[in-house]
């Protein structure tokens, strides 16, 4: 990879896991304002996404590992993630 394009894909996971843990905090917050098990459920949700955009550029940037394994890492925690907000759209 290119030192431009590396620059560029630091910035845009960096941004990533500012909005996601804004998401995160200000989900997780209003869960326990509101007492709501689905907003919870989503503050989880988002947080396993933007957690497995970190374990992502740790894994790639700074692990002797390969660098393929930094996208199953993000992959997992995605879905993951993703499978946490669907459940939080259907809880009471």
């Amino acid at each position: 990879m290119t030192p431009e394009l590396t620059s560029v894909v630091a910035v845009l996971k960096t941004l990533t896991l500012i909005l996601g843990g804004s998401i995160t905090f200000y989900a997780f917050k209003a869960s326990r304002r509101t007492g709501s098990s689905a907003l919870r459920a989503l503050a989880f949700g988002f947080g396993a996404v933007t957690l497995g955009a970190l374990l992502a550029g740790v894994v790639d940037q700074l692990l002797p590992l390969d660098p393929q394994l930094a996208l199953v890492v993000e992959s997992l925690f995605t879905t993951v993630g993703f499978g946490i907000i669907l459940y939080s759209l259907y809880v009471d």
